[in-house]
Formats: structure tokens, C-alpha cells, sequence
């Protein structure tokens, strides 16, 4: 099967989710997981041949004339992201069944089509060779996880982080576009492909710095980067499935995957990697003071995602072959201990109902199987031999240590890594080993589905540790090499010698360790400092929101207050400073002097909708303003059928006829004659206004009447109203073919009023009386 199928397969996965559930049950998750373990191993099978040095690409045509079409490339970093996407995917669809096992199956089987749907946004964008194509995927990944956030609509804590993530991730996503745009506009060609070829190109543009700005901005807020990182922790309202499956290998990192693949395009760029490294290092930071902060289980992990969304940013931004080595192996490495940490805290709190950690203790004796898979991953997360974190670990040392960035980054790895090492001691030793009064009884046991994730992902970590070499071979050289632009020796092993590295993994430790004992002294010392710690949440996010939402309030009493006669006077002096300011930016006065044959018929029509237009000013019967009003209708219809135009006169006539039957109606109902509303200065200021309405309107128009009419389209419609639509008259063919929606448009609007015009003219009927 060609690898761009298995999108399109997830997507029927998610058409079916739900009717499955309802025929499955309980057993909902072990059925629908077979699509993406289908998915899987499909992708699985490509292994040896992106392993071989080979860049596969599929292509669709979608939207030829804009250039767009359905192209999707699979090299080894797309490989990685499509295995750990569909791979975790399968164990998130197993977790969710039992997860959901007590719901109804309308429930479990809405959240897995939710899941589904994911998949095939996540599967889409890192697989897209068209920047337009992905960005269309990448705005779906921010609506399913909106949807999935607040999968619970009952919990205003849901909604309001449903709200945050996709009004973040959404606005992002904007900016991202605007930079794609401009790449399109500078080489003429979506293609990432062709824009890594033409890079050089690119970089020496004069926009991209603008470009590379846009770029990472929507990046940044997709992978939560400072000050972009509070709507992550956040985003744990999620059920616990989602939550395991964003923070994973899927959403969070989408925004890395993007940054790691323009860090090629824009490598000739000094500002780009020192950018990243800048804005990485203080999103780790911050995200590991929030994390000693935080007292939900979900919580501490979410915090924990962050500050290593922080590290792969700061990676990216490195230059040299380890560190694309190093980043491959940290998104590996974290992939599967946090999927498992998070299936581990999961099913703590589904078992308990509670989700602060200081409020668990000695689940061990209840849920052993789940102690131990914790334990595995935080081993893992914590970057001790022989797991696979230990590697991405050693490899992060020394991609900082040869890169040409002083000792700062280094220092800041060292204490986040160090925190790192205190949560994965928490989130796997407090809640399952201490204080076991904590928790004396459950509301269920281990269910099957609920260990499989946790227990295979944790025990993948530890088989690459002891094993590296195929996965090096597989899966790291392939994606550092598609990162780094070309081959090199790459290495990814358990052993490096007595080095700096090891030294620094063994501080890491150390410090780390310190931190699990004086946990609570930590947390409660910066707990004191919520103020200081709310503005480096989302404090700002909420007063910006709030000004927002003040300005659109007062925009509204302002604009919007019911006085009709202001709107009308709000948008006419707004057309009039738009075209006064674009007269006075080019004065010309070249209408003044136009030639022309003067055709009395059009003067004498002209002269008669000038004298209903005055009229209207002067009479006080309402009636009579409206049959004056309707002078100056007709009279463009005339105008209309004087210049060859018959269609428009029978459409302007039909419609003004039906105006003044509309309104006649209304103005039987009210006194023929009264005063007017509206003082003396308030009408010279009306006047005024149309005064220079009309003359601003006199000129726009008599300006277009001397400027060169560019007949290409008319040409074209004449060329081919025949050969296309098969029509002799033109007029007909534009209405019919070429414009047929917009006719539709019109026809339905007149029949509306039509039947409005019915309801105000009918005769009231009078009801019946029974007769006894």
C-alpha cells in the first residue's frame, strides 16, 4: 500500500468509530485499534527502503490553477513522525476503550472518532510536501484538539481550555500562513521540496527575515514555546487518553517537527538557530519552575512536556551533526515515556477519582502492574542506564558542548534536565510507594487495556537502550540525515566512554535526586510566590482577552445602538474619507476634460431622477418621499435601457417595484403626514454628509468613465459563450453558466421578498366564529 493512503484510511476510521462502538461495546477499543496498528505496520514496511538512503513522494493533482496540489513526501524524519503517531495512536485507542468502558458507547465511540480524526490531521501534516496542503492539516489538528480539550462540555474548565488552546494554536496557525503566502510569493512554488532546493534563494530575499519571524511564531505556539507555553498545562482538562496522546508524539511536537524542517531552509540565517536557542532555553526554564510548582499528577507531567519542548527547540537551533542526532533520539526517547507516564497517571486517577499528587499515595498494593510501568518510564524520563532517555540524554550534552554557544545553554539543560529527574521521581515513587493511608480503597482494579500502553512503551525503552543499534540504523540515522540535509557517520549508543557527558548526566542525577527529597520544601517555598508565577502563566493571555472583549463591548454601544440613522451616516463618511483620501493621494482632474457625444434622451432622464432626488428633501408626506425615491429608481432603469442594458432594467425595475410595494405597505400603517424627528442642525449636518457623498460619488464615477476599460474578460466571455456553454446570447451565458450562484443569489433574494411582500399585503383573515 502507498503510504499516502494511510491518511485517507484514518479518516474512515474516524467515519466508523462510532457506529463500531455501538455494535462492540466494551470491546470498542480493541476494534477500532486495528486501523491505526494497520496503519503502523504499513508504515513499518517502508523502513528498509527510507533506511536506504530513498525519499518517497505520491502527488494528486487538487487546485492546479493555484498551484496546490495533493503532494506528500515520506523520508526518515516524516518516517519517524508517522510511526510514533500511528503507534501510539493504536495503544491510545486500546486505553481509551477501557477508559471509557463504564461510559455509553455513544460516548467512547465520539471520543475515538475524535481520536481518529487526530490522527489523520497529525498523519496529513507531517507528511504534506505542500505547504498549503499541510497548513489545511495543521489547522484541522488545532479543531480536533479543541474538540478532544473539551471533549467534557459539562466542565467550564474545559471549555474555557478548549477555548485557550484553539484561540492560541488558531492564531498561530494565521501567522503561519501569512509566512507560507509570502514564501509562495518569493519563489512562485509551494513545493518544500523545491523551497529546500531554492533555500538560498530564499534566505537572500529581502522578506525572509519576515518570513522566518511568521514561521516560527506559528511554531512556537503550536509546541506552547514561551510566552506561547501556558495554554499546554492547561490543555490536561483533556480526558486522559488525549491528554497521553498530544503531549506524546503528536500536537505538542508538531511545531518542532516544522522549526526542524526549515532549520535547512533557513540554516544560512545566523539569527534563526540563535533565535531558537534563546526562546527554548526560557521556555524550559520557566516550564521547570512551573512544574516544582504544580500539585496535579497531570499537572506536573504537562509542565514537564513544555520544558522538553523547550530542549528540542533549543536543539534545533544548534548546529552540527550530533545535534540532529540528538534531537531525533530526545523526540524518540520522550515519545515513549511520556505516553506511558501519562497512561500511568491516567489510570491512578480513573482508579481513585483524584488528581492531586499529594493526595495519592501507596497505589502500588492496588495497581502493581501500572507502579511498575511507572517506574520504568520516570528510569527513563530521568535519563539513567540502560533506557533510551539516558542516550538522548548523553547526546544532548554533547550536541550543546560542540556547538559554538557559550556555557549558558549548558548550565540551563543542567538544572531543567535536574528538575526533570525530581518529577520522574515524583510522578512514580509518591503516588504509588509513600504514605499508603493516603488511599485505602479504589474503584476498580487493572483492566487490560489500560496496562498494555504503558507496559510495552516503557519496555521499548528500555529494548532500544540495551539495543540501540537497529533503531539507530532504522529509524535515528534516517531522520538526522533528512534534518541535517545530507548523510554522515551517525552514531546512537549506550556507551560513550568516560566523558564530559557522562559527567554532566551524573550531576543531573545528583541535583535531581535533591530535588525528589526536598520536593515539598520546594514546592511549597515557590508556592508563595503565585503572584510573581500567575505572569508567567496565563495571566496576560487573559487581560489581553479580556481588553478584547471591553473593546468589542464599547465598540458596540458606540456602533451598534439601534439608531439606524447613524449607521447610515458612520458608513457613508467612512466612503467618503476612503475615496477622498485615495482622490487627494492622486489628484487627476483628466474628467473634466472628457469628450464625449451629449444624448439628449439621457440628459432628459437624467434632468427627471435629479428633480425626484431634490423632491424627496422637500415633501412631508411619507408617501410622497417614497414615490420620489422611486423617480430616481426608475430612472436608472431607463438609463439602463438607453444604454443597451435590458437585463439590468427588467432586474432594476422588478426590484424597485417591489421596494415600493414593500414599503407602501409600511407606510399605510403609520400617519400620512408629521413632523420631523430630527432638529435644524441636525439635518444641515445631513445635508452636508450627502452633499459630499454625491460629490465624492460624482467623482469616483466620472473618474472610471475616462479610464481605459480593460475588455479582457469580455473578450474572453464573447470567445467562449459559445464554444464552452454553447449560448449565442452573452448576456444570457454569463447570467446562466458563468455566474450561475450568483443568479441563484439574486433570484432567491427577490423570491424571499417576494413572499415578505405577500405577508404584509394579504388581507388579515378574520377566524370563524363556531356556530352553536
Amino acid at each position: 500500500m502507498s503510504f499516502e493512503w494511510s491518511i485517507l484510511i484514518a479518516l474512515i476510521g474516524a467515519a466508523i468509530a462510532r457506529p463500531v462502538s455501538s455494535l462492540t461495546g466494551k470491546h470498542t477499543g480493541w476494534a477500532i485499534c486495528l486501523i491505526p496498528l494497520f496503519i503502523f505496520a504499513s508504515f513499518v514496511m517502508q523502513l528498509p527502503v527510507v533506511a536506504g538512503g530513498e525519499t518517497l513522494m505520491a502527488t494528486v493533482s487538487w487546485v492546479p490553477s493555484l498551484g496546490v496540489e495533493l503532494a506528500f513526501r515520506l523520508d526518515g524524519f516524516s518516517l519517524l513522525f508517522a510511526l510514533l503517531i500511528s503507534g501510539i495512536g493504536t495503544l491510545v485507542t486500546i486505553y481509551a476503550g477501557a477508559y471509557f468502558a463504564e461510559k455509553p458507547s455513544g460516548e467512547s465511540g465520539r471520543f475515538l472518532a475524535l481520536i481518529m480524526l487526530f490522527m489523520t490531521a497529525m498523519l496529513g501534516t507531517v507528511l504534506s510536501d505542500n505547504l498549503i496542503v499541510m497548513f489545511v492539516f495543521w489547522e484541522l489538528t488545532s479543531l480536533a484538539s479543541f474538540l478532544l480539550i473539551g471533549f467534557d462540555g459539562h466542565k467550564e474548565a474545559a471549555r474555557k481550555s478548549a477555548l485557550q488552546s484553539l484561540i492560541v494554536t488558531g492564531g498561530g496557525g494565521l501567522v503561519l500562513f501569512a509566512g507560507i503566502l509570502v514564501i509562495g510569493m518569493t519563489l512562485g512554488t509551494f513545493s518544500f521540496t523545491e523551497v529546500v532546493a531554492r533555500a538560498d534563494e530564499l534566505v537572500a530575499s529581502p522578506w525572509a527575515p519576515t518570513i522566518a519571524a511568521l514561521v516560527m511564531i506559528g511554531a512556537f505556539t503550536k509546541s506552547a514555546q514561551f510566552p506561547f507555553h501556558f495554554w499546554l498545562p492547561n490543555a490536561m482538562a483533556a480526558p486522559t487518553p488525549a491528554s497521553a496522546y498530544l503531549h506524546s508524539a503528536t500536537m505538542v511536537k508538531l511545531g518542532v517537527f516544522l522549526l526542524a524542517r526549515f532549520d535547512v531552509v533557513f540554516a544560512g540565517m545566523p539569527g534563526f538557530g540563535h533565535t531558537l536557542v534563546i526562546f527554548g532555553s526560557l521556555t524550559m526554564i520557566v516550564a521547570a519552575l512551573q512544574a516544582l510548582r504544580a500539585e496535579g499528577f497531570k499537572a506536573v507531567l504537562a509542565q514537564s512536556t513544555v520544558a522538553s519542548l523547550g530542549i528540542l527547540v533549543m536543539l534545533i537551533g544548534l548546529t552540527g551533526q550530533v545535534a540532529a542526532v540528538a534531537t531525533v533520539g530526545f523526540i524518540l526517547a520522550h515519545a515513549l515515556y511520556k505516553a506511558a507516564l501519562f497512561f500511568c497517571a491516567g489510570t491512578a486517577i480513573h482508579a481513585t477519582g483524584e488528581a492531586s499528587l499529594n493526595k495519592l499515595g501507596g497505589l502500588a498494593r492496588f495497581l502493581p502492574v501500572t507502579a511498575v510501568a511507572a517506574v520504568l518510564a520516570s528510569l527513563s524520563m530521568a535519563g539513567l542506564p540502560p533506557f533510551v532517555g539516558f542516550i538522548s540524554k548523553e547526546y544532548l550534552f554533547e550536541a550543546q558542548l560542540s556547538s559554538d554557544w557559550n556555557i549558558l545553554p549548558v548550565i540551563a539543560a543542567v538544572l531543567v534536565n535536574a528538575v526533570m529527574v525530581g518529577v520522574a521521581g515524583v510522578v512514580s515513587i509518591r503516588p504509588f510507594y509513600f504514605k499508603p493511608e493516603r488511599v485505602t480503597e479504589i474503584h476498580h482494579g487493572e483492566k487490560a487495556g489500560m496496562l498494555v500502553g504503558p507496559l510495552l512503551l516503557a519496555v521499548t525503552g528500555i529494548i532500544i537502550g540495551l539495543v540501540p543499534a537497529p533503531a539507530a540504523e532504522w529509524l535515528i540515522a534516517p531522520a538526522a540525515f533528512a534534518l541535517y540535509g545530507q548523510t554522515f557517520d551517525a552514531s546512537f549508543k549506550l556507551w560513550h566512554g568516560l566523558t564530559p557527558m557522562l559527567a554532566l548526566s551524573m550531576l543531573v542525577v545528583a541535583i535531581g535526586v535533591v530535588i525528589v527529597v526536598q520536593w515539598t520544601r520546594i514546592h511549597n517555598a515557590l508556592r508563595r510566590y503565585d503572584a510573581f508565577y500567575g505572569w508567567l502563566g496565563d495571566r496576560l493571555y487573559h487581560k489581553a482577552l479580556n481588553g478584547v472583549l471591553d473593546t468589542a463591548r464599547f465598540s458596540t454601544r458606540v456602533l451598534q445602538n439601534g439608531d439606524q440613522h447613524r449607521y447610515t451616516a458612520i458608513v457613508m463618511l467612512t466612503v467618503i474619507a476612503g475615496l477622498a483620501i485615495a482622490y487627494f493621494a492622486s489628484p487627476s482632474t483628466e474628467f473634466l476634460a472628457s469628450e464625449g457625444t451629449f444624448r439628449v434622451p439621457v440628459a432628459l432622464v437624467l434632468l427627471l431622477t435629479v428633480v425626484g432626488a431634490v423632491a424627496t428633501i422637500f415633501v412631508r408626506s411619507l408617501i410622497g418621499g417614497l414615490v420620489s425615491v422611486g423617480i430616481v429608481g426608475f430612472g436608472s432603469a431607463v438609463i439602463f435601457m438607453l444604454n443597451g442594458a435590458p437585463d439590468l432594467a427588467l432586474t432594476q425595475m422588478a426590484v424597485e417595484t417591489l421596494i415600493v410595494i414593500l414599503m407602501t405597505a409600511v407606510l399605510l400603517r403609520l400617519p400620512s403626514r408629521q413632523r420631523h424627528s430630527r432638529t435644524q442642525s441636525e439635518r444641515r449636518r445631513d445635508g452636508l454628509i450627502a452633499t459630499a457623498f454625491g460629490a465624492i460619488m460624482f467623482v469616483a464615477l466620472a473618474s472610471i468613465g475616462v479610464t481605459p476599460i480593460d475588455l479582457r474578460l469580455s473578450e474572453y466571455f464573447g470567445e467562449t459563450s459559445y464554444l464552452e456553454a454553447y449560448g449565442r446570447n452573452v448576456v444570457n451565458v454569463i447570467l446562466v453558466d458563468y455566474r450561475a450562484i450568483d443568479t441563484l443569489g439574486e433570484i432567491a433574494v427577490v423570491a424571499l421578498a417576494t413572499i415578505a411582500a405577500w405577508g404584509l399585503l394579504r388581507g388579515t383573515l378574520k377566524p370563524l366564529r363556531n356556530k352553536e
